[in-house]
């Protein structure tokens, strides 16, 4: 099987790109969408216990948390700590599960894949880049977003020219959703007869 790692900043299409593939049949895994149903179970007790009244009827606030963790570096490294780990666990459970399944390609979304060096659990990187004014009209249109909100999470995120310059096949998202579907088709078309070989680690990973 191969493993295809789905990466790219705010508002470059991740979401609509892992929406066609999933559409296309192959089995995607979201790590932002799995760290929000840990902020509602299994991570509830790690953090309330790091970050004292962050959560509210058993569920983290990720306003709270969030305020707990904006512009404190360590703070965020602790979080980090938490959370990090069992986004790991699960991703490699997916992997594991879609190989026993017959799968032949499957994708990990991970927005920070280059930042938290997940690139080690990955065959094929694939980064989505769209142009820096798309970027910031898309992000700013969601509701609760300011430009300096925005600005402050970009800082977080390596430069789009960096995650291109990383990356093993590059997909543009800035000039619409047939073109984007167009390149996903004829990526997954030229990888379907390609072997990965990190499930041989992987199938024997345990956690640390």
């Amino acid at each position: 099987m191969l493993v295809l790692g789905l990466t790219g900043g705010m508002g470059m299409g991740k979401s609509a790109a892992a929406a066609h593939l999933r559409r296309r049949g192959v089995p995607v895994f979201d790590a932002d969408a799995y760290v929000h149903r840990l902020y509602e179970n299994a991570a509830v007790p790690a953090i309330e216990a790091a970050f004292p009244g962050t959560v509210r009827e058993g569920r983290v606030d990720r306003v709270l948390l969030g305020k707990e963790v904006a512009g404190k570096p360590e703070r965020l490294k602790a979080l980090e700590a938490i959370v990090h780990p069992l986004v790991v666990a699960a991703e490699i459970d997916f992997l594991r599960e879609q190989e026993m399944t017959g799968a032949r390609l499957a994708v990990l979304e991970i927005p920070l894949l280059f930042e938290t060096g997940a690139e080690k659990r990955i065959d094929v990187t694939v980064a989505l880049s769209a142009p820096e004014d798309v970027q910031r009209e898309r992000v700013l249109d969601r509701p609760g977003m300011s430009l300096e909100k925005f600005e402050a999470l970009r800082a977080r995120q390596l430069s789009d020219a960096d995650r291109r310059a990383r990356a093993d096949h590059v997909v543009e998202s800035g000039s619409g959703l047939e073109n984007l579907h167009a390149q996903l088709d004829q990526l997954i078309e030229s990888l379907q007869t390609r072997d990965g070989d990190v499930m041989e680690r992987l199938r024997h990973w345990q956690p640390e």
